[in-house]
C-alpha cells in the first residue's frame, strides 16, 4: 500500500495487458480501457504528477494498442517470458 506521503505514478494505477491478452479484448473494451487509463493519468496531473505521459498513453490516444512492437514480436517468438 503507498503511504500519504509516496508519490503516485501512472504505473501505480495502470493495468497492463499483454499483445495476446490485447487481441481478446472487444473494440468496447479497448475503448473502456483508452478512457480509464487517460482519465487516470489526468486526475494524476490534476493533483500535481509533473513527469511526462507514458508512450502506452501516447499511443493509446493515437488507437494503437499500448505495447512496442518490440513486445508485439516477442511475445510471439519467445512465449512465456
Amino acid at each position: 500500500m503507498i503511504n500519504a506521503q509516496e508519490s503516485l505514478t501512472p504505473e501505480d494505477v495502470a493495468v497492463e495487458f499483454t499483445w495476446e491478452e490485447w487481441q481478446l479484448l472487444g473494440p468496447a473494451q479497448k475503448d473502456l480501457y483508452r478512457d480509464v487509463m487517460l482519465e487516470n493519468y489526468s486526475n494524476l496531473v490534476s493533483v500535481g504528477y509533473q513527469a511526462r505521459k507514458p508512450d502506452a498513453l501516447s499511443k493509446l490516444e493515437r488507437g494503437e494498442g499500448p505495447w512496442t512492437i518490440e513486445d508485439e514480436t516477442c511475445s510471439r517468438i519467445c512465449p512465456g517470458e
